[in-house]
């Protein structure tokens, strides 16, 4: 189980050819993913839901972005981000399971240099054809273009030198062969300093009755098999990883959450929990407060955010 692992985490961080090798990457489940890549942009399909989650996970990067430059370069800037269209314009964004670009279009369309990595080729066909059908997003026009897509894993991009300024992997964790290892690759596409971005599904009660019994079997809102609910990742796991981990590739070997408060929080400033709640009665999703609950509501869907050290 994660939770085991988690316990193995300071091996983990002392042995970067673990990182750099170990495959994460479940061959069932990118088949079971190529099977539906079809479906990516059919937002009545199989990830309905998704398209009506995406607004929220956008919402949420851009405000978590807005909020560090306020405390880091001041209000006049933070007013300048907010009002721009182009918010993320400098930034580079690595998204981590891009499936059929939902995400990834978001974020290019703020201004972000984004590239989406998917191990399965056929989501990377689809994803590749729907921004090419929009002339600012197109890969035909490479020089000009914010967006880019590999199909490729992130263990294989970590053997290059390019590191973002932000990594995103949004509802893959609960789908990978060994989480400890892919969080610790994707903690190592990140720039000293920069941002990752996860969301998953807490491994609760409230969780199983909702996106397995009623979602899959009883709703049929997606296919049967899509979730495993030993796969699932609880937040203070997350915590618990971030407070063990320091990164190999950096001479500090700070721990990416130095304390936590109030039942195994992280400061604001670390790491933070929000809690994403599906409303069946709007078809809308909700980002929960902070103060929701000792997890901002994270009893099932949430989004998890944490910053990796600047070198020291």
């Amino acid at each position: 189980m994660f939770s085991t692992a988690v316990r193995r985490v300071s091996r983990l961080t002392q042995r970067t050819r673990f990182i750099q090798t170990d495959a994460t990457v479940n061959a069932a489940e990118i088949a079971h993913f190529s099977r539906l890549s079809s479906q990516w942009w059919d937002e009545n399909g199989e990830f309905a839901l998704l398209h009506r989650m995406n607004p929220v996970r956008v919402q949420y990067i851009r405000e978590k972005l807005i909020e560090i430059a306020r405390e880091e370069k001041g209000e006049d800037v933070a007013h300048e981000m907010e009002q721009r269209r182009d918010a993320f314009r400098g930034l580079s964004i690595l998204d981590v399971g891009c499936g059929g670009g939902l995400l990834s279009e978001s974020l290019a369309r703020l201004g972000a240099q984004t590239l989406g990595i998917d191990a399965s080729e056929s989501n990377i066909r689809i994803a590749s054809t729907h921004a090419d059908a929009d002339p600012l997003l197109s890969s035909s026009f490479p020089t000009s273009s914010s967006l880019h897509y590999r199909n490729t894993s992130a263990e294989q991009l970590l053997k290059e030198p390019e590191r973002f300024d932000v990594v995103c992997s949004m509802e893959v964790i609960e789908h990978v062969d060994n989480p400890t290892a892919f969080l610790a690759t994707c903690a190592e596409l990140v720039k000293p300093g920069g941002h990752l971005f996860l969301s998953t599904i807490a491994r609760t009660p409230l969780a199983f009755l909702l996106t397995i019994a009623a979602a899959e079997y009883m709703m049929r809102k997606v296919a049967i098999g899509t979730h495993t609910y030993s796969k699932f990742v609880n937040p203070s796991e997350l915590i618990s990883f971030f407070q063990s981990y320091s990164s190999p590739s950096m001479t500090s070997k700070q721990p990416w959450i130095t304390r936590t408060y109030g039942g195994g929080q992280p400061t604001r400033k670390e790491a933070e929990v929000r809690g994403l709640i599906y409303k069946p009665w709007s078809g809308d999703w909700e980002l929960m407060s902070r103060s929701a609950s000792q997890w901002g509501a994270a009893e099932c869907n949430y989004l998890f955010w944490v910053r990796k050290p600047f070198t020291s």
